[in-house]
């Protein structure tokens, strides 16, 4: 199956082993997208050979306050954990909710881990490259700057698309209905962030993107050497159902996992899920997870009547049952321009369960559903479209058996492929 990791192959590039430093905010044990991607990207590297310390705050997210009181995992602590990677962790600013409070404590935490990096690494510890994983975004100016402070290169990854993604601030900061200061603020953040973010990227050795449209973004405005390094369709072993040709509910069952967040609009699928049972359709939108917009969704479920379940956030062994719910899962993105260049890691995920995904996406996303054959595509945030893609799916329930994702998967997101990638770059920028 795409992206099960198999014996370790042989070096692709030179073989030599790097010391490796990288600044992330976002770490294990916390779960997430992020964190995810750098425990098999750092157990790949671990495997090869390479050394790889690593400055993240003690696991915060995304409570915002401390999730585990293991002192191997406080602040100050330095501990080799499972995916064989030296870490070293700094502090964190608590926060709730809101956005103001996560760009404090991403500051702070990039400051403690400039000032640690500036201090554990010096000497018999300086590193051969550092790496800076944004977001958080001041870990990117931290990078730089512990590069610069050790006389060594600076590889920053870019896991969205950053600063495009700043353009739609205003939709974070609820736009028009926000008080004047924060509107000005915004203003103020839109207007003069997005040229110094491109700055630090120009000043980066290499950029690592996980899409290759924001690649080519970034090419075109002069960044020195641009690398893809897709996320990965990580290893399960699914054996779900088949999806059936009735349901006994006669509902067509629609799931949405993952993050109920500001960037994945699904306010608009749920007025899809209640467009599509005034027309006719039986249908169950089933949403699970927890973000920013979670009380906004559920609100508007309540208004329009809407065929719609809300969960909590589940464990990882109990995905499988709802996937195996499911007739066809949902994957869906705000219209911001900057979703264009964006593709959810969740998206390889749902298409290694071999359901027929419903992709609520453009750009990127959309090419990869489409090419894949894992399902259908309609425009973001159109709930008429998805309702009428719904009502569709469920009057001719065949075409959801999907031709199945794997040649593609296997194809493009293998993770020994991915780190082999990644290795190389980290050869040829520490080497030069």
């Amino acid at each position: 199956m795409a992206g099960r990791r198999g014996p370790v192959p042989p070096h692709p590039c030179g073989g030599v082993a790097v010391r490796i430093l990288l600044l992330s905010h976002y770490w294990a044990p916390e779960v997430g997208a992020p964190q995810k991607r750098w425990q098999w990207l750092a157990q790949g590297l671990v495997e090869r050979g390479h050394d790889l310390a690593v400055l993240t705050p003690a696991p915060h997210y995304p409570a915002g306050r401390v999730l585990d009181d293991d002192p191997l995992l406080a602040a100050g602590a330095i501990h080799r954990d499972a995916s064989g990677a030296m870490v070293h962790r700094t502090t964190f600013h608590p926060y709730d909710s809101g956005l103001g409070g996560r760009g404090v404590d991403q500051a702070v935490a990039a400051a403690s881990a400039l000032r640690a990096g500036l201090e554990r690494f010096y000497g018999p510890h300086r590193p051969d490259v550092v790496v800076g994983s944004v977001p958080g975004l001041p870990t990117l100016p931290a990078a730089l700057a512990v590069g610069r402070a050790l006389r060594r290169p600076v590889v920053a990854e870019l896991r969205d698309a950053w600063p495009d993604i700043l353009t739609s601030v205003s939709s974070w900061a609820d736009g028009a209905t926000a008080p004047r200061a924060r509107r000005m603020a915004v203003s103020a953040l839109t207007t003069l962030l997005p040229p110094a973010v491109t700055t630090l990227e120009r000043s980066a050795d290499a950029v690592v993107t996980t899409t290759e449209s924001f690649a080519q973004v970034l090419r075109r405005r002069g960044a020195r050497r641009v690398v893809t390094v897709r996320n990965a369709a990580l290893s399960q072993d699914w054996h779900l159902p088949q999806v059936p040709l009735a349901r006994h509910d006669g509902a067509l069952h629609v799931l949405y996992l993952g993050t109920v967040g500001r960037a994945q609009g699904l306010v608009s699928a749920v007025r899809a899920a209640a467009l599509a049972a005034r027309t006719g359709t039986r249908v169950t939108l089933r949403i699970v997870g927890d973000g920013a917009q979670v009380e906004q969704v559920r609100a508007e479920a309540l208004r329009l009547g809407a065929p719609v379940e809300l969960w909590p956030p589940v464990a990882a062994h109990e995905v499988a049952e709802h996937y195996a719910w499911a007739d066809s899962v949902l994957v869906s993105l705000e219209d911001w321009p900057a979703m264009a260049l964006t593709v959810p890691s969740k998206l390889y995920e749902v298409l290694g369960t071999g359901r027929h995904v419903s992709g609520a996406v453009a750009g990127e996303a959309a090419s990869i559903i489409r090419h894949s054959l894992g399902g259908d595509v309609v425009a973001p945030q159109d709930p008429v479209a998805l309702a009428a893609l719904w009502g569709e799916l469920a009057a001719d329930r065949g075409r959801l058996t999907t031709a199945g994702a794997h040649d593609w998967l296997d194809a493009h997101v293998r993770e020994e492929t991915l780190v082999g990638r990644y290795e190389c770059l980290l050869e040829e920028v520490a080497g030069a």
